[in-house]
């Protein structure tokens, strides 16, 4: 299934190559947040509740 998903890398990619990305629509769609390193598209990624998407996303704004 994440093979056919569209991935978009987060908007903090620009921080030296730590950046993540994450399939938009199949958050709508699911309500699951799919999350992977963009350095890796062919690993794992993670699927995370809403809630646990806000947690990661306020984590990275607080460690710019």
């Amino acid at each position: 299934m994440t093979e056919s998903l569209r991935w978009v890398k987060s908007s903090y990619s620009e921080n030296g190559g730590q950046c993540i990305e994450w399939a938009p629509e199949h958050a709508v769609a699911t309500g699951e947040f799919l999350v992977r390193d963009s350095k890796d598209p062919n690993g794992p990624h993670l699927a995370l509740t809403r809630q646990g998407f806000a947690g990661l996303v306020e984590f990275a704004k607080s460690h710019e």
